[in-house]
């Protein structure tokens, strides 16, 4: 269950409770027949989580023009942006490269065990 979407995660939560397709589908706002076909798509065995998105043309020419001293004020003004939307999309850019550097074969979760 670890690899399932929220709200495949949520479905399948409920029909463990033994809750009808019927409310099922009423409180997560879908169509009994979504929801049948949702169960249908949780029995189908996943390879692992989805792959990690690396930073979109927009991250990597915020994070060269920051890189190059520009404030987040002119970088807002090049894209025609709030200075607020470009902290955002610098802060998003870290983070995807923070995921990159951890490499694609660890899991979204710490090893809270690990030392060293």
């Amino acid at each position: 269950m670890e690899n399932l979407r929220p709200l495949e995660r949520r479905i399948s939560a409920m029909q463990n409770e033994g809750m009808a397709t019927g409310e099922i589908a009423h409180r997560v706002g879908r169509s009994p027949a979504q929801v049948e076909r949702i169960f249908t798509w949780i029995a189908i065995p996943r390879s692992g989580p989805p792959p990690q998105r690396s930073p979109r043309a927009i991250e990597r020419r915020v994070l060269t023009l920051r890189a190059a001293g520009e404030t987040h004020a002119e970088v807002g003004a090049r894209f025609r942006r709030s200075e607020r939307f470009i902290r955002q999309v610098e802060g998003l850019a870290h983070f995807r490269l923070g995921q990159e550097l951890l490499g694609s074969g660890r899991s979204s979760q710490p090893d809270r065990g690990a030392t060293g």
